[in-house]
């Protein structure tokens, strides 16, 4: 079988939503626990949060942090966006996935080596937590949109943003929403602002139930994709947050 997935320059901070298909599931959950490795499961309101860590040297203290930035943020993602979301969420902290952290199926593997050499971008996490309350189950059509709206709620629910280094980008020419990530976020947050306050969680909710068209932009805000995109190029300052 074929795994499909996008390999992202680490310098940008990004990170990977990956498609497989129903055996390759079972493979990214069936976790590899041979060797060294610590557990613990903890539970609140209706969540649970089951954490392994995979690396013998790995900082306590950076382990509590991602632990309770769990509690922070994700009960706030699933109540805005998507109350049916997964209640119970697995953090692997290891090499089984390199490339900073990818998520499937309720389990985030986060790659040991970044954040031992990145102990303030807690937020990676956050993102990655998004993937979960999405949980698009087909290819959606305009693909940028789904790490688009993942950082789209880093920016919103980021704990840490500012100490890691993490901000979006100011908007500079040859930049399209294609770029995705932290460009598509700041278009995001620019339409949410000036057009429906109402955007993210709009598309969001129809990636999710499998009825987006490109027309959901006209509908929602008056102007087709590339007009509101032509717009924000030409005035892309965002209020005071």
């Amino acid at each position: 079988m074929k795994i499909v997935f996008k390999i992202i320059p680490a310098i940008f901070l990004l990170t990977a939503a990956i498609r497989v298909n129903a055996q390759n599931k079972r493979q990214w959950q069936d976790i590899d626990t041979s060797g060294f490795h610590t557990r613990s499961q903890n539970s609140k309101n209706g969540f649970t949060l089951i954490t392994i860590n995979k690396d013998s040297l790995f900082s306590a203290e950076t382990l509590q942090r991602i632990k309770n930035a769990f509690w922070q943020i994700y009960p706030r993602e699933v109540k805005r966006y998507n109350k049916k979301a997964l209640r119970t969420v697995t953090i692997l902290i290891g090499n089984d996935y390199k490339g900073v952290a990818a998520t499937l199926n309720g389990v985030v593997k986060i790659d040991q080596d970044w954040l031992t050499k990145n102990p303030e971008d807690i937020d990676v996490f956050t993102h990655e937590l998004m993937h979960i309350v999405q949980g698009y189950t087909y290819n959606v059509p305009d693909n940028w949109l789904t790490d688009g709206i993942a950082d789209y709620a880093r920016y919103t629910f980021g704990v840490n943003n500012s100490k890691s280094g993490w901000a979006l980008p100011a908007f500079q020419n040859g930049q399209s929403y294609k770029n995705s990530y932290r460009v598509a976020a700041r278009f995001l947050v620019w339409v949410e602002q000036y057009k429906n306050k109402n955007i993210v969680k709009k598309l969001d909710e129809a990636l999710r139930q499998g009825n987006y068209q490109p027309a959901i932009w006209q509908k929602l805000t008056g102007s087709k994709l590339d007009e509101l995109w032509t717009a924000y190029a030409a005035n892309p300052m965002l209020k005071t947050q």
